[in-house]
């Protein structure tokens, strides 16, 4: 009998989509991605399940791109979109995320100064 030693590749069929994943703290239980739908990996879905609540104790946001063969630390991006949305909905962080929009923000977003006349 002949081995073979291909193994199917997980990498996305569709030739150029950005994939974004999300690692979790889960305390005792240590580190990991979270599993996700294939269906459930663009920013925007990542972005409402990080405000609905999905995710309880997210570390990073990684976005990759199989077809033009590039990853990246999206964390800050994020954060920052995470806070925007919360602003313009005039609510707080939900308990869930404010940790790490508050670890990844742009450290030069600063309170706005009003200037006296």
């Amino acid at each position: 009998m002949r081995k073979s030693y291909w193994t199917p590749s997980i990498i996305p069929n569709d030739n150029d989509q950005t994939v974004y994943l999300v690692a979790e703290d889960f305390g005792k239980l240590g580190r990991a991605w979270r599993e996700a739908d294939y269906e459930a990996t663009d920013l925007e879905t990542v972005i409402e399940d990080l405000l609905s609540g999905q995710y309880n104790n997210p570390i990073c946001v990684v976005a990759f791109n199989t077809e033009e063969r590039w990853s990246e630390d999206v964390s800050e991006d994020v954060a920052r979109e995470l806070r925007r949305r919360c602003d313009l909905e005039l609510r707080d962080l939900p308990s869930s995320i404010q940790d790490f929009v508050e670890r990844h923000e742009d450290r030069n977003r600063g309170q706005l100064t009003l200037r006296l006349v």
